[in-house]
This record gives structure tokens, C-alpha cells and sequence, in this order.
């Protein structure tokens, strides 16, 4: 038996060095692919997680495109949660339901094993409402489960090989791993997320509980004076309504947070629902002298109406709550265009004429519980509000912030999607006699 390889195409050592070559790129793929599990470990931010593991699945399989779906813990709906071909929101794509029957990711999940489909359009499993929703085409795709403690959590899918390359087996294999290791990462983030908000929960609980038993203690004193007691009744009353709206906004984060909070979209004019939420602050915007303006186009949004108005009521009720005295508020909503394509989203602001804020009390505005120092004992709040607004924001697909100089004022702007206004009519030719 001869030791010579085997010829190739007329070279004795062809075949050997393609066997070699691939071996190689084989050991480098597998190199790249601890250091990804490596740093899918260290992550506990859901949304961070999320991003690394498409663009890891888009890396090592040679493909244009990644996306996730995960399997909603409480309702079991499968739920497209993220991809590298999308400018929407991880929130935003959340709302994007893939049947269980009737798509090639439910049948993974169906399955619990890889799914590779080398033309999409002769597979009837196909679903293409997601395409359609994110402007995107799939010609074909391979898909693996997430398999945490035994159980499906979603499906990985490395979306349409790059010219010049074909499916392999290890192309399965790496995603196989991959998506092994991005379950159990995902589980992680998902506890931490739970115990770290249950954590800051607890502290801010333990304040107004302290207040209360030391108020229920003084009570107890035969030689208490009528007045003191009456003060320290409303002390109780106004802590047991804080805690009310504690755990309330606290239960409606959680929600929001854990994807719980479905998005209940419709059409409605962005002016009325402005004018039906100022009329809720009004009474006390005046009993500070404090004077609302509204600035509105005609637009139409399309979102959650309820979500919607919660978010304007919040940064009106802040709008007033850290205004001046015989101060204004400006509530603008106009269309927002990028560079020269047609208006997608409206802008939305509420201005005041308040205090401002500190350079410090801006790098914490949108966490959980914060209250600047030089108001927190003044104003009463949970510290959940505006976050609670980001992420109904976000969840629309839109953005949130703001602008504010110390001692002139506050304006916070966020945008969400409207209805683009009809195309004007073509004129009609004029007639010929």
C-alpha cells in the first residue's frame, strides 16, 4: 500500500494541504468560539447579550444576517427578540409573534434540534411575516435551539450564506454550541436582571416601613398631643400611599422589563390624546400659576394609546412638580424626518421654566429609584417613572432624553411611530377639447 497522498487534480499534495487548510480554519473558528463564550459569560445586560450573540452567529457561520427568537415564559408564544438586519428596537421586535405552527423556527423549537434550509421559498414551514416586518429578504437560513436545564428557551438562526460560500456540517455544529452556551447566558441575565431589581426594590421599601413603624409607635403614647397626632395620621396615610404607588410602578417595570407587557397598538390623533393629559394636571398646574401651552401638528401615531398617555402624564406631572411658581409649560408634537426620507416617527416634547438640574443629578435621570438630592425630600415619587417611560418608549421602537440648564429649565423629548401622511393626489389632465 503506497504512503504517497492521494493526487489531486494531477498534485500528489493538493488533497493534503486542503485537508490541512481546512483543519486550521476549523481550529480558528473554534478558538473565536470560546473567546465569544468567554464574554457571553461576563454579560448580564439582556439587551447587550442579545447584540453579541447575532453578531457572533453572523461571524462564525459566514452569513449576512442573525436573529433570536425566545419563547415568552408566560403566554409560550414564540417572540422575535433581535437581529443584525433591523434598526427596531429590541422592545419594538418583541411584539413580533412567530406561530409555533406554521415556521421553520417553531418547528425547532417543536423539534429541539438544527433546521437548515438551502432555498426558503420551496420550504411551506417558511414564515414570512417577519421579513415583512423588518424589510428584509431570507433565501435561506439555518436554525438551532436554545436548550437550557433540559428545555427549549428560543431559536438562533444564521440567515443567508455569503456569496461564494456553501452550508456545512460544521457550520451546525458551531451554531449548535453557540446557541448552547447563549441559553445558558440568557438564563443568567434574565435571574440577575430579577434579583437585582427585587434588591433595589427591597431597600427603597425599607424607608417608608420605618416611617411607618416609628409612627404607629408614637401613636401608641397616652401623653401625645391632639395636633402631633393628627400630623402623624397624615404622616401614615401619605406612606402607605407611596408605598401603593411603589409597588404598583414596580410590578409595571417588572413587566415591562421581562417582556410581560404586550403592546396594544392602534391609530389615534396625537393632539387629542395631549389635550384628554393636560386636562388631568390642569387644577394642579394652576394652583401654582403655572401655564400650559399646546403646540401639536396633525399627526397620527401608531401605538399604545394607554402606554402613550402615561408617558406625557409623567413628564407633566415632573414638568409641574419642579416648575417655579407662576412658571410655563410648552407640550410640542411634531413629525420627525431623518436627512431626506419621508417622516416615520413624531417628536414629542414637554418644556418647563423649573430649576434645571445639576450636572449630577443628569448622568443618573434614568435610573431606577434616583431622586435628586436637592429635591428628594421636598416632592413625593417613586424614582420608577421616568424609567418606566423609557421603556415604553423603547419598546415602541423609539428613543427618550433630554436637555436642562440649572436654573432656566427642562425639556424632554421622545419620538414614536406615526402614520405617514397620505401622498398628495396627482392633478388630473385637463380635458382636451
Amino acid at each position: 500500500m503506497s504512503n504517497q497522498p492521494s493526487s489531486h487534480l494531477g498534485n500528489p499534495t493538493l488533497g493534503s494541504d486542503v485537508a490541512i487548510q481546512k483543519y486550521l480554519q476549523l481550529m480558528a473558528r473554534y478558538e473565536r468560539l470560546m473567546e465569544i463564550s468567554r464574554q457571553l459569560n461576563s454579560t448580564l445586560d439582556l439587551g447587550t447579550l442579545l447584540n453579541r450573540i447575532i453578531h457572533a452567529a453572523t461571524e462564525l457561520t459566514d452569513t449576512e444576517a442573525a436573529s433570536i427568537m425566545l419563547i415568552d415564559p408566560k403566554t409560550g408564544e414564540l417572540r422575535f427578540e433581535a437581529s443584525s438586519q433591523s434598526s427596531m428596537t429590541a422592545g419594538a421586535m418583541e411584539a413580533i409573534v412567530v406561530p409555533i405552527d406554521g415556521s421553520l423556527a417553531g418547528w425547532v423549537v417543536r423539534h429541539g434540534e438544527p433546521s437548515l434550509v438551502e432555498d426558503v421559498r420551496s420550504d411551506p414551514r417558511f414564515f414570512r411575516g417577519v421579513d415583512e416586518t423588518i424589510d428584509f429578504e431570507t433565501r435561506n437560513l439555518l436554525g438551532v435551539p436554545m436548550i437550557a436545564h433540559n428545555r427549549v428557551i428560543g431559536v438562533v438562526q444564521a440567515v443567508n450564506k455569503r456569496p461564494g460560500s456553501q452550508w456545512t456540517e460544521d457550520d451546525i455544529n458551531t451554531l449548535t454550541t453557540l446557541a448552547a452556551q447563549a441559553a445558558v447566558a440568557i438564563e443568567n441575565a434574565r435571574l440577575f436582571q430579577q434579583s437585582d431589581l427585587i434588591e433595589e426594590m427591597v431597600h427603597e421599601l425599607r424607608a417608608p416601613l420605618l416611617g411607618l413603624r416609628a409612627s404607629t409607635t408614637l401613636l401608641m403614647r397616652p401623653d401625645l398631643p391632639e395636633h402631633r397626632r393628627r400630623d402623624i395620621i397624615q404622616t401614615i396615610q401619605n406612606e402607605a400611599e407611596r408605598l401603593t404607588r411603589m409597588t404598583t410602578e414596580f410590578l409595571d417595570l417588572a413587566r415591562l422589563e421581562s417582556g410581560r407587557a404586550r403592546l396594544e397598538t392602534s391609530r389615534f390623533d396625537c393632539a387629542q390624546l395631549i389635550e384628554e393629559t393636560v386636562e388631568i394636571v390642569r387644577q394642579q398646574a394652576a394652583e401654582r400659576y403655572i401655564t400650559i401651552h399646546i403646540q401639536a401638528e396633525p399627526i397620527t401615531l401608531e401605538a399604545d394609546r394607554g402606554k402613550v398617555k402615561r408617558v406625557i402624564l409623567n413628564l407633566l406631572t415632573n414638568a409641574i412638580k419642579y416648575n417655579r411658581d407662576h412658571g410655563e409649560i410648552f407640550v410640542r408634537a411634531k413629525a420627525f424626518a431623518q436627512g431626506n426620507q419621508p417622516p416615520r416617527m413624531a417628536r414629542l416634547e414637554v418644556q418647563d421654566t423649573g430649576r434645571g438640574m445639576s450636572e449630577e443629578s443628569k448622568q443618573h435621570m434614568f435610573e431606577k429609584f434616583y431622586r435628586a438630592s436637592d429635591v428628594a425630600n421636598s416632592t413625593q415619587g417613586t424614582g420608577l417613572g421616568l424609567v418606566i417611560a423609557k421603556r415604553i418608549v423603547e419598546a415602541h421602537g423609539g428613543e427618550i432624553g433630554f436637555q436642562s440648564t440649572l436654573g432656566v429649565g427642562t425639556t424632554f423629548h421622545f419620538t414614536l411611530p406615526m402614520v405617514p401622511p397620505a401622498e398628495p393626489a396627482e392633478p388630473e389632465a385637463a380635458s382636451q377639447s
